[in-house]
């Protein structure tokens, strides 16, 4: 995440010192609109693929050939404006033409269109309400089998059309219809049919210098070509395409049908076009990460934006007689794979396709609809990919993919999601449950192996294997998952105590034989260290192995002599004992475990990911906040995470300076600054009056200073208030803390080298907020393009970000804006 702000004149302070010029301000002058010569390129290649591609996917829902052309304009032009994948081409999808398909045959086309409006109008919803992400909560295998499942049915539906016969309704209909449909083939619709179909798959293939040439023209558009000029040629009577005038283009009318069944249109409709554009995005991103060409930088998709840019090319297109739209794997990746590097690829591809759409009617309308259907069946056949089939058979999913493909093909998109889901949890609890407890023997003592994640389900049969072991024996416990909940733990520990009390051992290991270190409990030894850390246990605010107050204590030799009374016991405590403790338990318990990687990281170097800049307060723990360990973070530390803009560094260059090695001698690839709640640097900001900051006669308020921006940004009407999960700060302390984030992340972008790296798109920018009373991190929201100046931090959830919308009045606003100008 990078965050962009544009440069602002400040006018609270004047001074003589001339202020750093950022790098990314807006440029001056009339801006003029430019066109890469790459996008230029890519959005033609992609335009020759959709073309086609768009009359076939028409023809196969029983809509007019015209709404295929205008879905496919409306979601190059909207949705490749407005949406949040730069690259992302959307258009008539494959995997929307079943649904499409029956609402056309069930209500007709217009009140098909006005379902579209209504579906789009209700993607708009999800994106205000920022769910997008929860999209990528639905299993993989229930994606791959709703498509493969719509790629079954749209195969068995053009099959009928390519040998020159009429689909039915359904796809069991049109299996039990094929034996008919192959006694009354008709000769000219297959041959035209079966040269699509060889040219589409051959010409990929094609060898040699001159067979790569060629390839860069699109196989679908040499397909449909090849057959239309074949079925010219040879006076071939076969039904071709018939676009009426435009004049006569039906456009939607009020719904018309019972309000359950056009409801549950509405949310098909919403469902399948959200889901596979956020899933389509994904992996577009993924793509655009593995080009080699990264020249020119492209920003992350940003889902919610991406779904309302979605829902808005829904709306136009169903209120222009178009089919729904929905980001379209296929395109994309040829989008992506011609080099595309800005959304002015999928806009203008949109354009040629409005161009076609008026110009090129003549030509059009001499395309055999079997060669359509021939292009359209391949399409289906290759959405049940061998590739998904393996994946999800590697990760034990096969029955979630084969359950939701049958439901699709035989029941309908959402009876058969619904069963892919039921399906889906059924499989996941019965993991959940499955655990395996064996025993065996190894170099003469008894090996316990537990396979599984251990719940509280499983707690009886492992309390029956651990008392069937021999007491007194040296046990070993092997552990081989990632979960163990409470009364599992409890099981385990209390049968660990008996049996450490009846003169036996046990050696708790993880699933690779790596040693678990577990502390003996107090009861088994008298003289044993305490046991209250624990590797599996949370972490706690104590010192363990601490002598206790009452304990013995030391002379030691003063003025008075060698009897002179030793110092109090607390004293000594907080004069080296608790130092000297903990690096004791470091070398007893910790060393051992990390010293083969110091070793690695003492030959090899350091190599950080990130430079992480927070503040010193001693509440934060950044590992811990991180899960980093040894050799991950190139730390700076300072009263308040301040970043002092070049040249104000006031003699004191060390923050520059860190920042400087790490981004050009060790080539982080991130750097985050990190804020926490109940910060006193910012308390002693607001505290501070105009004397404080102009003329500090301390080095604490000549450090403050810098900090002076964030006061200013805090109390300036040109930003929006930083929100956290969608919530207003509960104070000005909190919205100060808040506020200091985002602004030093801007002071970040005036040191040259970042902002050189920024550009090279080899460095990005995190902004997090850790509440110590919460024990939550929040993390920065933003895309590397500029959308508004509200800033939120969103809530880190194990799994997902979860974004909340906040119903806070402006009143709590200016309450807090009021505090912060008053300081």
């Amino acid at each position: 995440m990078t965050l962009y702000a544009p440069a602002r004149k400040t006018t609270h302070h004047k001074t003589n010192r001339p202020r750093a010029q950022r790098p990314h301000g807006p440029p001056s002058g009339p801006r003029r609109f430019r066109i890469a010569g790459a996008d230029l390129s890519a959005s033609v290649a992609v335009f020759l693929i959709a073309l086609p591609l768009s009359l076939g996917i028409a023809l196969a829902t029983g809509a007019p050939l015209q709404s295929g052309l205008v879905a496919a304009a409306v979601g190059g032009i909207v949705a490749g404006r407005f949406g949040g994948s730069p690259l992302q081409v959307s258009g008539p999808a494959a995997g929307l033409t079943v649904v499409t398909a029956e609402l056309i045959q069930r209500y007709g086309w217009r009140t098909t269109c006005a379902i579209t409006v209504l579906a789009g109008l209700a993607q708009l919803g999800l994106s205000a309400l920022r769910v997008a992400r929860s999209a990528l909560a639905v299993s993989p295998a229930i994606v791959h089998g709703m498509l493969a499942g719509i790629g079954v049915t749209i195969a068995l539906a053009q099959l009928h059309i390519v040998l020159g016969g009429t689909p039915q309704s359904s796809a069991v209909d049109n299996v039990l219809g094929l034996p008919a449909q192959l006694a009354r083939i008709h000769p000219s619709a297959l041959a035209i049919s079966a040269l699509t179909v060889t040219v589409l798959l051959s010409w990929p293939k094609l060898p040699g210098r001159a067979g790569r040439l060629v390839r860069k023209v699109p196989a679908a558009l040499v397909a449909v070509a090849g057959a239309t000029a074949v079925a010219v040629a040879a006076g071939l009577s076969v039904p071709r395409v018939d676009l009426p005038s435009w004049s006569s283009h039906a456009l939607p009318g009020l719904p018309e049908g019972p309000v359950l069944g056009i409801a549950a249109g509405v949310l098909t409709i919403t469902l399948v076009t959200s889901v596979q554009s956020l899933l389509s995005a994904v992996a577009v991103d993924k793509l655009v990460a593995a080009r080699a060409d990264r020249s020119r930088s492209v920003p992350r998709s940003h889902l919610d934006r991406e779904l309302a840019g979605q829902g808005a090319a829904n709306v136009v297109s169903g209120a222009l007689g178009g089919l729904p739209v929905a980001g379209v794997a296929v395109r994309s990746v040829a989008n992506v794979s011609a080099g595309a590097v800005s959304r002015t690829s999928t806009m203008l591809h949109g354009l040629w396709i409005v161009l076609a759409a008026l110009l090129l009617v003549p030509a059009l309308d001499l395309i055999p609809l079997a060669a359509l259907a021939a292009l359209v069946m391949v399409v289906g056949i290759q959405m049940v990919s061998i590739t998904h089939i393996r994946t999800v058979t590697r990760h034990r999913e096969v029955v979630v993919y084969a359950v939701t493909l049958a439901g699709v093909v035989l029941v309908g998109i959402l009876e058969g999601v619904a069963l892919g889901i039921a399906v889906a949890i059924a499989v996941a609890l019965h993991r959940l449950a499955r655990t395996r407890i064996s025993r065996e023997e190894r170099d003469g003592n008894p090996l316990l192996h537990v396979r599984g994640q251990l719940t509280f389900l499983a707690v009886p049969r492992l309390s029956r294997a651990l008392h069937q072991l021999p007491q007194g024996s040296h046990v070993v416990v092997e552990l081989d998952g990632s979960f163990m909940d409470h009364a599992a733990y409890e099981t385990l520990s209390e049968w660990t105590s008996g049996h450490l009390a009846h003169g036996g051992t046990v050696e708790t290991t993880g699933p690779s034989g790596a040693r678990i270190a577990e502390p003996a409990p107090a009861a088994a030894s008298d003289s044993a260290a305490p046991t209250c850390c624990r590797p599996w246990t949370p972490w706690h605010n104590h010192q363990c192995g601490e002598l206790p107050a009452d304990g013995p204590t030391a002379s030691r030799e003063g003025p008075e002599g060698p009897d002179t009374p030793a110092e109090p016991a607390e004293t000594r405590r907080t004069s080296g004992l608790h130092l000297a403790s903990g690096i004791g338990k470091f070398q007893r318990n910790t060393a051992p475990l990390v010293r083969d990687e110091l070793a690695r990281l003492a030959r090899e170097g350091q190599r950080p990911s990130q430079l992480f800049l927070t503040c010193a307060d001693s509440r934060l723990v950044t590992s811990m906040i991180t899960s980093s360990g040894p050799g991950d973070l190139f730390t700076v530390r300072n009263v308040g995470n301040l970043v002092p803009l070049p040249g104000e560094e006031s003699g004191d260059d060390s923050v520059a300076a860190a920042i400087e090695y790490a981004v050009d001698v060790l080539q982080v690839a991130s750097i985050t600054v990190c804020g926490h709640s109940g910060c006193g640097a910012m308390q002693a900001l607001l505290g501070s009056g105009p004397d404080d900051l102009a003329a500090p006669r301390t080095p604490l308020r000549r450090w403050l200073r810098h900090g002076r921006p964030s006061l200013e940004r805090m109390a300036s009407r040109r930003h929006a208030w930083a929100r956290i999960s969608g919530r207003l700060p509960a104070d000005a302390v909190e919205q100060l803390c808040l506020t200091n984030v985002v602004q030093q992340l801007e002071h970040l972008r005036a040191y040259e080298s970042v902002a050189r790296r920024l550009a090279e798109g080899s460095l990005t920018l995190h902004g997090v907020y850790f509440h110590v009373g919460e024990a939550q991190a929040y993390l920065l929201s933003g895309t590397d393009e500029v959308h508004s100046y509200d800033d939120v931090f969103t809530r880190v959830m194990p799994t997902a970000l979860a974004e909340a919308d906040g119903r806070e009045t402006q009143a709590g606003e200016a309450d807090v804006r009021e505090t912060a100008r008053a300081s």
